[in-house]
């Protein structure tokens, strides 16, 4: 379990580093934002602690809104993306699958990868977007942000995905 709690903690500041140093000042056309800490939340493999995944994901939300200035916003949608992403990785594996699979491009296949975090990295930022605009007037401005941000962001997780699978593959 320790080493769990080490791999953990090494992907977290890995993540809550990038977004903050390399990710957080991009804006694209002024709406698409990469949001790569939402790849945390879908790797927690299958069986893991609901309530560990929870406070993973709440802290590095929590980590992100503390420095760049979005009160509770990334908190409450990478909460919201723990709380459904067991539920929503059950869907892909069949029930004999191994008990510990980490959902990866490799174990789960290309066209089951994509569906499971797609769905995921577009609900995030359909919620992360709505709370942080809190109004539907500029309508236009929103779906372009969510949008935007939902393929920079997929964008760069299969982009981290294919590398993984690839290093994985060498001997």
């Amino acid at each position: 379990m320790s080493t769990d709690i080490l791999k953990r903690t090494y992907l977290f500041l890995l993540f809550l580093v990038a977004q903050l140093v390399v990710l957080g000042g991009t804006h694209l056309f002024n709406c698409a934002t990469p949001l790569l800490y939402v790849y945390f939340a879908t790797l927690f493999p299958r069986n893991y602690p609901k309530w560990a995944s929870l406070v993973w994901s709440f802290l590095l939300g929590l980590s992100i809104d503390i420095f760049s200035n979005t009160p509770g916003i990334a908190a409450a949608s990478l909460t919201l993306i723990a709380a459904i992403q067991p539920y929503y990785l059950e869907l892909f594996l069949s029930r004999d699958a191994v008990e510990n699979l980490e959902p990866s491009l490799s174990s789960l296949g290309p066209l089951k990868y994509s569906a499971y975090v797609v769905a995921l990295v577009l609900l995030y930022c359909l919620v992360f977007y709505s709370l942080e605009m809190f109004t539907f007037f500029h309508l236009l401005h929103w779906a372009m942000c969510v949008g935007g941000s939902t393929l920079l962001t997929l964008a760069l997780i299969f982009t981290f995905e294919i590398a993984r699978s690839r290093t994985n593959e060498r001997p």
